[in-house]
């Protein structure tokens, strides 16, 4: 599956994640007519992330938000409550959509090695599709909340555990060597959190997002696999 496949096979427009976020804060939000929630929405959160990356959401003001998405400030309020209510609304959004594409896209696959490739591009691929909101989660996550911060860390844990779960089925079925699979799957994160922290270094180098997302499973399948597995994986790229 290539990034373009991805975006094909997901489909994950900016339409329909501001659908998903009208449909987990629908009681909250003070409008009724879903077509204008669903564009302005799209505005506002945009907004926010793009003075977010700036100079910061703490920084962020009202009126910053206001004359960046051509909104009133009661208008505004009509989305969100508070500052704080606009955080909690940005995060879990990226969370639950993140979460969802990880288990369903892996789980499609039938092998171990299948599904820790495919959870691998899926991570990948979505935190170049949505690289603000990733970059915001990363640089605000300690100015969130307590709260918040308990969520944050109990969501990176879950996207953790999907890898952990797919070594550790791969172990089981001896397709995987022994290996902590906590560590690993921390591994992975690392990984793909240096490539949406630091995008200006491959934009540098010319790495695509396919390439990166091939070299992380060329990297990860080394550690996991065993040896006579990593033999046959480098004799087939070598064919």
């Amino acid at each position: 599956m290539t990034f373009s496949d991805f975006q094909d096979l997901v489909n994950l427009s900016r339409q329909k994640i501001y659908q998903e976020t009208y449909a987990q804060n629908r009681e909250t939000i003070r409008i009724k007519k879903e077509k204008t929630i669903v564009k302005n929405l799209a505005h506002i959160l945009d907004a926010a992330l793009r003075i977010s990356n700036l100079k910061g959401f703490q920084a962020m003001s009202m009126r910053d938000l206001s004359r960046e998405t051509g909104m009133s400030t009661g208008s505004l309020y009509a989305y969100f409550s508070s500052k704080e209510e606009l955080a909690e609304i940005l995060q879990s959004t990226g969370r639950a959509i993140t979460l969802r594409l990880l288990r369903e896209l892996s789980d499609e696959e039938s092998t171990p090695k299948a599904k820790l490739r495919a959870a691998i591009r899926t991570h990948v691929y979505l935190s170049e599709v949505m690289r603000p909101w990733f970059y915001f989660s990363y640089m605000e996550a300690r100015n969130l909340s307590k709260e918040e911060r308990k969520k944050a860390i109990s969501s990176e844990l879950d996207t953790e555990k999907v890898f952990s779960d797919i070594i550790d089925l791969g172990q089981e079925q001896g397709v995987f060597a022994r290996r902590d699979s906590r560590l690993a799957a921390g591994f992975i994160k690392a990984m793909m959190q240096d490539w949406y922290l630091k995008r200006w270094k491959y934009a540098r180098r010319e790495i695509s997002v396919d390439r990166f997302a091939d070299f992380v499973i060329e990297a990860v399948e080394a550690i996991c696999l065993k040896q006579n597995e990593v033999d046959t994986n480098t004799e087939g790229s070598r064919a």
